[in-house]
C-alpha cells in the first residue's frame, strides 16, 4: 500500500478563495499548490455560452501530497463543506519525490 497520495481537484474559480481558506486549515503539514487551467469535457452541463462556443472552461486546479491516514479526512471534509460545487477530483499513488 503507498504511504503518500497526489490529490488533483479542478475547482470553479468562484470556490478558489473558499478552497484555498479550506485546505490552509487541512492540509498544513505540505501545503498545496495552485494554477489556472482549462477543463475541457464532453459535457455541456453548466457551461456558459461562451464556454460552449470555445470547447473550454475556466478552472482552478489544486494539487497537494496527502498521507495515507489524512486521505479519509481530506476527502470527508471536501465532500461535507462543497458538496454539489461541481468540484472534479482524482487521487493518485506517489511512487517516488523529492527535490532536485
Amino acid at each position: 500500500m503507498h504511504q503518500e497520495y497526489l490529490v488533483t481537484l479542478n475547482v470553479p474559480p468562484s470556490l478558489e478563495e473558499a478552497l484555498v481558506d479550506n485546505l490552509l486549515m487541512l492540509e498544513a503539514e505540505h501545503g498545496f499548490s495552485s494554477l489556472p487551467v482549462n477543463a475541457h469535457h464532453h459535457e455541456n452541463k453548466g457551461l456558459s455560452l461562451s464556454e460552449q462556443v470555445s470547447g473550454r472552461q475556466k478552472r482552478i486546479r489544486f494539487q497537494m501530497y496527502v498521507d495515507a491516514q489524512g486521505l479519509p479526512a481530506l476527502l470527508t471534509q471536501l465532500k461535507q463543506e462543497f458538496a454539489g460545487a461541481g468540484i472534479q477530483y482524482w487521487v493518485l499513488p506517489v511512487i517516488e519525490k523529492g527535490v532536485i
